[in-house]
């Protein structure tokens, strides 16, 4: 893969989601909820007003809606500013 986030924003492979429930039904494609956390696997050089905090290879948690989705080479990945970012895990 060959991208580079330009200025505070970070490139995210979100986590899978869950197939199963604790008690062992299997949830549907329909009914399984976005993951709200993954791996980041590229960082923008940030701006004069915000130094990049995440790095690559940072698990972190992120919004429920927060991001653009993105696909590279059959893969979904968020791309989002780094204050989208909520914590690092």
């Amino acid at each position: 893969m060959n991208i580079k986030p330009l200025a505070d924003r970070v490139l995210i492979k979100p986590a899978a989601a869950e197939e199963k429930t604790v008690s062992g039904i299997i949830i549907p494609d329909t009914a399984k909820e976005k993951p709200l956390k993954g791996e980041v696997v590229a960082v923008g050089n940030g701006t004069k007003d915000e130094e990049m905090i995440v790095k690559v290879g940072d698990n972190v948690l992120y919004g429920k809606y927060a991001g653009t989705e993105v696909e590279l080479d059959n893969e979904k990945y968020l791309i989002m500013r780094q204050s989208d970012v909520l914590a690092i895990i």
